[in-house]
């Protein structure tokens, strides 16, 4: 049985590859537009977090805030989801390409497997 980083190597589908850098098929730009401000307002919220214990605050404060900056990565990663379904998986999945489709299967439970934790 692989190992799963030789698992996630194998599963990896194909979105569209230029010399070995894998890019997305295509990105809707209200979603990336969101992540951009989502992911600048994360690292404001990062920055907070630092001044926080550097100032002792309360843990219990500190913690609050890391389940804050968590559920905002959460939101990112379902966006990006989103995007990766309505694109890329299903290039694959429409390729009619038994080894890319089967890739894409592989790759879309090895991601929901690794975030549902």
């Amino acid at each position: 049985m692989p190992r799963s980083g030789e698992r996630r190597r194998q599963a990896n589908a194909d979105c569209a590859c230029d010399a070995g850098a894998r890019k997305a098929v295509a990105v809707d730009p209200e979603i990336k537009t969101a992540n951009r401000h989502r992911l600048r307002r994360i690292e404001g919220q990062i920055r907070g977090l630092q001044k926080m214990v550097e100032d002792d605050r309360y843990c219990a404060d500190i913690i609050t805030q890391i389940a804050s900056v968590q559920e905002a990565l959460r939101g990112v990663a379902r966006n990006l989801m989103r995007n990766h379904l309505r694109h890329c998986a299903t290039k694959a999945l429409r390729s009619g390409k038994q080894q890319e489709t089967q890739a894409m299967y592989d790759e879309l439970l090895e991601l929901i497997y690794a975030h549902l934790r």
